[in-house]
């Protein structure tokens, strides 16, 4: 069971984390940076770094996901060790890649505007221990780009698309490969995208079936979701 917090703990009156969870489920909690302020966040990296120290932390790599600048830089002052990708909005702790095991993950970007989350997915996999590329501009406007990587794609043992305005590019790559395929709509796009829903629902429509669609601009569930799919096995 979890450790209550004592007064002294940095976490009291701010959160519980789940030191447990990778255990309990292979995979350490991360922590949502957005919402969190700059010394919530402090408090957390703090904890974390504590329990380390004293010989009961994990090994396996903390995420913090949708940190701004600012607190990315807090956190990598308490955690020097850790790596921060601006552009994913994402710091990983220790910021050493794993050594890769289980099954390719392909994350397939349809455009250059959807990279953010497309980084987010791609590191997400990879610091969850799983081999993974990322393959950007590859959107269905120009279908030749993705036929191109089709070998790479039948070749992965899952497929996050990553796709905005009309969202048709996970129901493409769905047709092209017997692999998982895990849709994630972004809010790009102009008015009647709605701020990704039709993307949205666009990938929950999908005609081609094996389509597993997580929420808007959610990069970190849907590399999460992809490195579980490709887990070594046995």
């Amino acid at each position: 069971m979890a450790e209550e917090a004592s007064p002294t703990d940095p976490l009291a009156g701010i959160a519980e984390f789940d030191f447990d969870r990778g255990t309990r489920r292979g995979y350490p909690e991360a922590v949502l940076g957005e919402g969190k302020s700059v010394d919530q966040l402090v408090a957390i990296a703090t904890a974390l770094r504590d329990r380390g120290a004293q010989g009961g932390g994990s090994a396996q790599t903390i995420l913090f996901t949708r940190v701004d600048p600012d607190r990315a830089q807090a956190v990598c002052r308490v955690l020097p060790d850790a790596e921060h990708d601006p552009l994913a909005r994402m710091v990983a702790w220790p910021g050493t890649v794993p050594e890769p095991a289980g099954e390719q993950v392909l994350v397939l970007c349809a455009g250059t505007a959807d990279i953010p989350v497309a980084r987010e997915a791609w590191l997400t996999a990879r610091y969850l221990g799983r081999p993974a590329d990322l393959v950007v501009d590859v959107g269905v406007a120009g279908l030749h780009r993705v036929l191109a990587r089709v070998p790479a794609i039948r070749a992965a043992g899952a497929v996050v698309v990553v796709a905005g305005m009309d969202g048709a590019l996970a129901s493409v790559v769905a047709g092209l490969t017997a692999a998982p395929v895990v849709g994630v709509p972004t809010s790009v796009g102009y008015g009647a995208a709605f701020a990704g829903l039709a993307p949205l629902l666009s990938m929950l429509n999908a005609c081609a079936p094996g389509v597993s669609v997580v929420n808007i601009d959610n990069g970190y569930g849907a590399g999460h979701l992809a490195a579980q799919i490709t887990a070594p096995r046995g």
